[in-house]
């Protein structure tokens, strides 16, 4: 990891989605306290609708203070801070300064790839959007660098995303992400759509190209051994809340939380899923 410097900082965080307009919402994370140091490894593991996403969605810049619209996160109390900008009420232009340090995967990246672009053009198409006047044959080598440290063969710059498998179109869009050499990645659900045989293979090439650049990331997954393979700390949300947050090893030692402790047992007999007790439902581990 890097030097120990707060690169997010949330204090008692919560974040809610409002409908038609109203003042209140649903709240998806309640009052969460945690930092992303300087290149660190977080992970945010938990089930469908724990608020993982949507944590990593207001820290990579998708959310704010208000005037987003329906559907969009929005901060209703406590603080985060990104890079020592307050995100809480922040405006469209600093907003748009803060994002471009920062690298966003979305859940449906691979499948965001433009189908009439080739690899090489959607990878550079986030250089061009910035600048359209940027130099061709920079561009082009900054490209083969990420494709290269993505672990992809650098003749797949020119072929069509259909031409690729699942695997290969991931790393595409991870290359895509990190393009613009951020100095902090989000990514949501990172292996999403990629076979077990090929995950591991993504992965490593993430840690390796994180470990070189010393980039802080925040890596979302539902899939405990995603995290446990990447992640120097891990964050395990329910309904919310942050139940567990450490070392993957220390917060499953011994165990106090319930659900901390089921997914203990999950880990321990090597589960893909365990049914828990009502009230806590259902979680993919």
């Amino acid at each position: 990891m890097g030097d120990g410097a707060n690169i997010v900082k949330a204090r008692d965080l919560s974040i809610h989605y409002r409908s038609n307009g109203s003042k209140t919402g649903f709240l998806a994370v309640r009052g969460i306290t945690l930092d992303v140091t300087q290149g660190e490894i977080l992970g945010l593991v938990g089930e469908s609708g724990s608020g993982k996403s949507t944590l990593a969605e207001t820290i990579a810049g998708l959310a704010g203070g208000g005037g987003l619209g329906d559907g969009v996160p929005e901060i209703c109390g406590g603080s985060l801070e990104v890079y020592g900008t307050k995100v809480r009420g922040i405006g469209r232009r600093k907003r748009d300064r803060l994002t471009v340090r920062i690298g966003f995967l979305p859940q449906d990246a691979a499948e965001r790839l433009s189908p009439t672009l080739t690899v090489a053009d959607n990878v550079a198409e986030p250089i061009y959007m910035r600048d359209r006047r940027f130099n061709v044959r920079e561009a082009t080598a900054a490209v083969a660098t990420v494709i290269d440290a993505m672990r992809l063969p650098l003749g797949l710059m020119n072929k069509l995303p259909y031409e690729l498998s699942s695997g290969q179109r991931q790393r595409v869009a991870l290359a895509r992400a990190l393009i613009l050499e951020p100095t902090l990645l989000v990514a949501d659900e990172p292996t999403r759509g990629v076979d077990a045989s090929v995950r591991d293979g993504v992965l490593d090439s993430l840690r390796d190209f994180q470990a070189r650049r010393d980039f802080s990331a925040i890596i979302v997954s539902s899939d405990l051994t995603v995290v446990s393979r990447i992640a120097h700390r891990v964050a395990v949300l329910q309904h919310g809340v942050v139940v567990g947050l450490g070392p993957i090893d220390d917060i499953l030692t011994d165990p106090y939380d319930p659900y901390l402790k089921g997914l203990a047992k999950a880990r321990s007999l090597g589960k893909k899923k365990l049914v828990w007790p009502e009230p806590v439902g259902s979680v993919e581990v």
